[in-house]
């Protein structure tokens, strides 16, 4: 049955059938073809798995995002950290990587990320002459800063997948997060003194920089409202997530003064299209995940690697080789589902928390957004800098470092996530 459902699987995605179709098209192959699965039982676990009270703080952080990057913010943290770090060696493409760090505190998506600041900073460097296929390289890898640190709707679906606690995966988040953002600004910093790149040179404008910076503290304070509030357990992670709507509303209300009925109407409608897509990714990975575990594959695949891997680096990398892979040509969403049936049986083998295996996870498949031959970021910020994607490719040298670097230690440093 197992592989019936990749054969078919497999088939639908070389044919460009969209993952979740694939996915359902793949189930309903297998339980066709089996007389021990009746088709009633199969739509009863797909509808059963989105049954779940959590699961609400997707659309709400969805439309959190959209409220707050509709608006004047993208334009004020752009300037803030243009006035800051533009003048440093490998500033323009360092804005970049602040600005996904911020955002990614507000939208969660990845690619929500790389082209709402895409669309902001590729005239502006475009104007100072600056590499673009650099310029979409630095934003293709720090645009999945958003799904690691909190609110990230993979870490969601990991939780309600592996039964772990969001607020822990959330938490443990942060650093990874940081640490990305760290080593990204380092390499735009080597990167630019190295070729001496250009840099902005305009003066500055104190005024614009406080202004910016009053209109952006809300938005910038807001990741760390959550963390505080889940970390003291003052709420819920859904709770968190209508508190962070209405917070998203009231400042742009107030504090903004740009939400319109019509932008309203816009930001819900793009929040509702976006939780449709992930909620029929949930219900197709889930039949699939289903299959899988009655045919006992995630059990098989544990055993295999207990029988001929015997030290615990060795499966680790192993792990961390198989989601690399697949993360080049699965949907995050659908592989994050598809793949912790999978390899959570693994990990409780060796001993390894499910929080570690979630963040360990999302950064694999945080670097498949932006490799190709399906990364998302990495076809969105070339298209945005009109560059040729194995330009930007070319450029991608140092970040993949930094990004290998960081996942070695998540994966074998698990005090640096769990506390």
């Amino acid at each position: 049955m197992s592989a019936l459902i990749l054969f078919v699987f497999l088939c639908g995605a070389v044919a460009a059938v969209p993952i979740a179709h694939a996915l359902l098209i793949a189930a309903m192959a297998a339980a066709a073809t089996s007389d021990r699965i009746p088709l009633d039982l199969l739509v009863q676990q797909m509808v059963a798995q989105v049954q779940s009270f959590p699961l609400i703080a997707i659309p709400f952080f969805m439309l959190t995002g959209a409220l707050m990057m509709g608006g004047r913010l993208g334009q004020a943290i752009i300037g803030v950290l243009t006035a800051t770090v533009g003048r440093w060696h490998g500033g323009p493409a360092q804005v970049n990587v602040l600005s996904s760090t911020m955002f990614g505190g507000v939208s969660g998506s990845a690619v929500a990320d790389a082209s709402a600041i895409g669309a902001l900073v590729m005239p502006w460097h475009r104007k100072l002459r600056y590499p673009m296929a650099f310029s979409a390289a630095s934003l293709a890898s720090a645009a999945t800063i958003d799904i690691i640190i909190p609110p990230s709707i993979p870490l969601i679906l990991f939780a309600l997948s592996a039964n772990a606690s969001i607020a822990a995966l959330f938490y443990a988040g942060v650093l990874p997060g940081l640490l990305l953002c760290g080593g990204f600004m380092f390499a735009c910093w080597w990167v630019g003194k190295r070729r001496n790149l250009p840099r902005e040179t305009a003066p500055r404008d104190r005024v614009a920089f406080r202004r910016n910076l009053w209109h952006s503290a809300p938005a910038l304070a807001l990741p760390v409202l959550i963390v505080i509030f889940l970390r003291f357990g003052f709420a819920t992670p859904t709770e968190v997530s209508i508190l962070s709507t209405l917070y998203a509303g009231l400042v742009s209300a107030l504090m903004y003064r740009d939400l319109s009925l019509k932008r309203l109407h816009h930001a819900v409608l793009e929040a509702g299209l976006a939780t449709g897509v992930v909620l029929l990714v949930i219900m197709a990975s889930a039949a699939i995940g289903w299959l899988l575990t009655f045919d006992q594959m995630p059990q098989h695949i544990a055993q295999w690697v207990q029988e001929n891997v015997s030290a615990k680096w060795m499966v680790i990398l192993l792990m961390n080789l198989m989601m690399l892979f697949i993360g080049m040509f699965l949907d995050l969403p659908a592989a994050v589902l598809l793949l912790t049936p999978v390899f959570l049986p693994l990990a409780q083998s060796i001993g390894m928390d499910p929080v570690q295996l979630g963040i360990m996870m999302v950064v694999n498949l945080a670097v498949g957004l932006y490799t190709p031959p399906v990364g998302t970021t990495l076809f969105i910020t070339s298209a945005l800098a009109r560059v040729k994607v194995g330009e930007t490719v070319r450029a991608m040298g140092p970040f993949y470092l930094v990004a290998f670097l960081v996942l070695a230690i998540v994966s074998y440093v698990p005090a640096s996530i769990l506390r």
